[in-house]
């Protein structure tokens, strides 16, 4: 088995498609690309030494994944209509911003994730505050029964006895249960063993509205077989286990009950990849509630 050694950051991996650098110069006010580039390489190294992770190193962080999912103009839509956006795992807040701009409104978007200190560099990224940027945001640890006490799927809006609260006041995720219409987790679920995916996947099964179009959706690594990428590390240093398409969809028959949800699933091969065996791939996947 290959030994994990945390690489050093490197300033050559810093690449930004004309979309996502459009995205930032409109969200910082900097215009000067050589000035971006330097002010996203200072937060990224405080970044790097508050926790290594390789999306970190990778500028990952910079990239609007949300918008490039197949799902996002239906959960554009869900917003229209009143629904609450969750962004699971958000790091700085990248994909939530992207929502925001796009008019998802910012009193029905919630952030959450493990380490805090990740969401105040998002608002030095950013230049923002939560003054001037007031999406609410939760620390915490899905996994954790105090933060998302476990619940199985409601099946009916009957079953709903309370209206939503407000998102700047809830303390945990527990008080949202059966009331977000739209989940976005990305890069996340290939952090753990395949029981804590399956331990995650019914935490987020009983957060989601029961109304028809409610979705989960998002993208992490995958392999074209279920098993571990002896290839690919965790920031933990163990390898990653990925689900196939095909057993993707099969954990989430296990959550939800029989015929009320409707899961797509699609591999590609990662960026300088020779083909999916090399290193797994990227599965863009999302769960619907019909």
């Amino acid at each position: 088995m290959a030994e994990y050694t945390k690489p050093p950051l490197d300033e050559g991996l810093y690449t930004l498609t004309d979309e996502d650098l459009a995205f930032i110069k409109a969200q910082t006010g900097i215009e000067d690309p050589n000035v971006l580039k330097q002010h996203i390489i200072a937060v990224q190294t405080k970044a790097h030494n508050l926790y290594s992770h390789r999306c970190i190193r990778s500028f990952s962080f910079t990239r609007t994944k949300i918008s490039t999912l197949p799902a996002y103009q239906h959960v554009l839509a869900l917003g229209r209509q009143g629904g609450i956006l969750l962004d699971l795992g958000c790091c700085f807040g990248t994909d939530i911003r992207k929502a925001a701009a796009d008019g998802f409104p910012v009193e029905k978007l919630i952030a959450s994730d493990l380490r805090p200190g990740f969401w105040n560099l998002g608002h030095e990224l950013f230049q923002t505050s939560p003054e001037t940027f007031p999406i609410a945001f939760l620390a915490g640890d899905a996994l954790d029964p105090k933060f998302l006490e476990p619940s199985a799927p409601l099946v009916s809006t009957s079953e709903i006895t309370s209206a939503a609260p407000s998102l700047s006041s809830v303390t945990s995720l527990t008080p949202l249960r059966g009331h977000v219409s739209s989940i976005h987790i990305s890069s996340v679920f290939h952090l753990f063993f395949e029981p804590e995916q399956l331990q995650l996947a019914r935490a987020l099964g009983g957060l989601l509205s029961p109304a028809p179009g409610s979705i989960i959706f998002g993208s992490h690594v995958g392999r074209p077989t279920k098993g571990f990428n002896k290839d690919g590390f965790c920031s933990g240093g163990h390898h990653m286990f990925c689900h196939s398409p095909e057993t993707w969809r099969e954990m989430w028959d296990e959550v939800f009950p029989k015929g009320t949800i409707k899961v797509e699933a699609a591999l590609r091969k990662k960026q300088n990849s020779v083909d999916l065996q090399d290193g797994g791939g990227i599965m863009t996947w999302s769960v619907m509630r019909v």
